[in-house]
């Protein structure tokens, strides 16, 4: 049984637009229940377009941000200013545009000493996100990409079996195959706990990687993903 839906699209606009309308409508949602909106975001360049479609759409829909509460499913260890940073991207297209509030902001500390950073996150995270039964905490929505690899987060083929059974909602990732080497990354365990996961996932040469990453026995990180909880995945791939 597959566990997971694939949504295709003729364009990297198009993806972005609809990802953008479907997250303006669960944060439209948890504003008329009075609850908040925990989501973590993620890098890559769909999301500087999903980021764009969201601020345009929201000039017409006008839905409070004020519930919402801003996490990371992976930081590069550079300073908040950095192009490198996760940060500076959400920050520049989403959140300055969107006034959106600074307490609500909970970003990974890429310019501390990475093991102090995750602990800071940690509790950051734990904090205000309900935990589940098995002492997770309970995001909302995550965002994520995919690379050429597979990979999702800061989480590459081949980790070492500590980081896939790590319990802790962050980990630092040494020796990054893509620069910078040094990163930190949301856990396997605290992407499973989500309550719903959206990868975005586009631009040339990821189609082996998504193809690998459905198979029933696929060994990506996308495809651990998918094997161990329902994923909602937006495409603009060809061919599929």
């Amino acid at each position: 049984m597959q566990n997971f839906e694939l949504l295709s699209f003729a364009s990297a606009d198009e993806l972005a637009s609809r990802a953008a309308r479907a997250w303006l409508d669960e944060i439209e949602a948890a504003n008329r229940a009075g609850k908040t909106h925990c989501v973590a975001l993620s890098g890559g360049r769909i999301t500087q377009k999903f980021f764009a479609a969201v601020v345009e759409q929201n000039k017409t829909r006008k839905i409070s941000f004020d519930g919402v509460h801003f996490f990371w499913a992976d930081e590069r260890c550079v300073p908040p200013t950095d192009p490198d940073s996760n940060f500076k991207m959400a920050n520049e297209l989403l959140f300055l545009p969107l006034n959106i509030s600074a307490e609500k902001i909970h970003r990974l500390r890429g310019e501390d000493t990475p093991s102090v950073a995750v602990k800071i996150a940690e509790s950051e995270l734990c904090r205000i996100a309900p935990k589940n039964k098995n002492h997770q905490p309970v995001l909302d929505l995550i965002f994520l990409g995919m690379g050429e690899d597979g990979h999702v987060a800061s989480l590459f083929p081949d980790s070492p079996a500590n980081i896939l059974d790590i319990a802790v909602p962050f980990l630092v990732v040494e020796n990054s195959p893509k620069p910078p080497p040094t990163r930190i990354s949301m856990s396997y365990k605290t992407i499973f706990a989500a309550k719903n996961i959206v990868i975005l996932v586009s631009g040339a040469g990821k189609e082996a990687a998504l193809r690998t990453s459905l198979q029933p026995d696929g060994r990506t990180p996308l495809a651990r993903v998918l094997q161990s909880r329902p994923v909602k995945i937006f495409s603009d791939l060809a061919k599929f």
